[in-house]
């Protein structure tokens, strides 16, 4: 295995639990909502906080990534994954519940802007694409895991401990392997440590780059006019990813499902073939990107998700429901081909060298703003009607619509390096 694959992989851990963070909830949500008798904006807090804190750490990302190294906070983002999982399955109270689930959600936004840019920045152009999409194929492994052991656990006295507690496993493997991967060069230049810089490219087998733009360790503003057009790329692409509906359809899938009439164990056990398919045309959508380029498959992901939200919609009024399945998981392939592939890709490499990691920040903080109100609003519109579900699905088909015009205006970035790009 080449040593830039390896080290993307041991990285990438943290977009592993990234995943299994983000979908784990929707096993526990109900269960956890009975035991502490909460009310539709309680409930709707205790599955939205992880986001609240994913907001929380896109935010400080880039600065600490910036100031500190790429490395050294993949390493506290893996003992903030190991603190939640630990905490959330041994608490006792609603409070202490929330504190845990916000630390996860904390390391949950860290690592969505620092991974994608440690991996970009010690990627090869041909194969940027590829290594970054590592990133999104691991969220989607950890998302099919949770889903799994969700359903595994399900008959089990406290099951909600098991799914939640799980994950310290793997952050404690993410802890320890950690240790075997170097620093990204890019940010060594940037800061002057060229004797190290030419270690990591070394270790990365790829020819030392002396001129880095941005080769500073000033701080740079970010809003400036220079950066006005990635930061309306960025912003405005995760805006519409998660206006798409995918969090929280991720999120509340067993409700989804029983909502449509499923039994309990039936609505456990669907969520399984969403994780396998976002799984499956996620790595589908990974092998393509570096070929055909982020923004076809942008366009053509749009066709898709447009359409079968449209039929999961009418499925939630009585109409075909029995095809909800196959309309979701129509859906998740569409998404996980396009947005999915090339969200995480795009905001790591749209920005300048100099400003790469404040960039990811700011796009990954609008991407987990609105991923935080989407997933908070879910249950409270659902519950209050019984159409919810139907004008819910609706306004995530509009909105694709919508997106689908926004991607005609995006540039293509395949087969460039970041100096070009920037």
């Amino acid at each position: 295995m080449k040593p830039v694959w390896k080290f993307t992989l041991i990285a990438s851990l943290g977009s592993f639990l990234f995943g299994f963070e983000t979908a784990v909830i929707s096993g526990a949500e109900q269960i956890i909502q009975k035991l502490w008798q909460l009310d539709p904006i309680k409930h709707g807090l205790t599955v939205s906080i992880s986001l609240i804190g994913t907001i929380l750490g896109a935010v400080v990302a880039g600065r600490l990534a910036d100031r500190y190294g790429r490395k050294p906070i993949l390493y506290f983002v893996a003992v903030l994954y190991l603190l939640s999982a630990i905490g959330c399955a041994i608490a006792s109270l609603w409070e202490l519940f929330l504190l845990f689930r916000l630390f996860g959600g904390i390391a949950v936004g860290i690592s969505s802007v620092v991974g994608p840019v440690y991996t970009s920045e010690i990627a090869p152009a041909k194969d940027r694409g590829k290594l970054t999409g590592t990133f999104q194929i691991m969220i989607v492994t950890g998302i099919f895991t949770a889903y799994l052991t969700n359903f595994l656990f399900m008959q089990e006295t406290g099951s909600w401990r098991y799914m939640l507690g799980i994950m310290a496993l793997p952050a404690a493997l993410f802890i320890l392997l950690l240790k075997y991967i170097p620093e990204s060069p890019r940010w060594l230049l940037q800061h002057r440590q060229v004797e190290k810089a030419k270690i990591s490219f070394n270790l990365l087998n790829q020819s030392f780059i002396e001129d880095v733009q941005g080769n500073s360790v000033g701080k740079i503003n970010l809003f400036k006019k220079a950066y006005a057009k990635p930061i309306i790329l960025a912003v405005l692409l995760a805006f519409f990813n998660q206006m798409t509906g995918i969090n929280a359809i991720l999120y509340y899938a067993p409700r989804i499902f029983e909502m449509a009439g499923f039994s309990a164990k039936l609505a456990y056990l669907q969520p399984i073939f969403i994780g396998g398919t976002n799984l499956l045309f996620t790595l589908i959508g990974m092998s393509i990107i570096d070929r055909f380029g982020r923004k076809k498959l942008l366009l053509s992901g749009a066709v898709g998700m447009f359409l079968f939200l449209l039929l999961a919609a009418f499925g939630l009024k009585g109409i075909n429901s029995e095809f909800l399945l196959y309309y979701i998981l129509g859906f998740i392939a569409s998404f996980a081909l396009s947005q999915g592939a090339v969200i995480w890709v795009f905001l790591a490499e749209i920005f300048p060298n100099e400003v790469r990691a404040q960039g990811s920040s700011l796009g990954s903080t609008t991407h987990w703003l609105f991923a935080a109100i989407i997933s908070w609003i879910f249950p409270i519109v659902v519950e209050g009607s019984t159409l919810g579900g139907f004008y819910v699905f609706l306004f995530y088909a509009v909105m694709v619509i919508v997106s689908f015009i926004f991607v005609l205006f995006i540039p293509e970035t395949k087969g460039k390096s970041l100096e070009e790009i920037a």
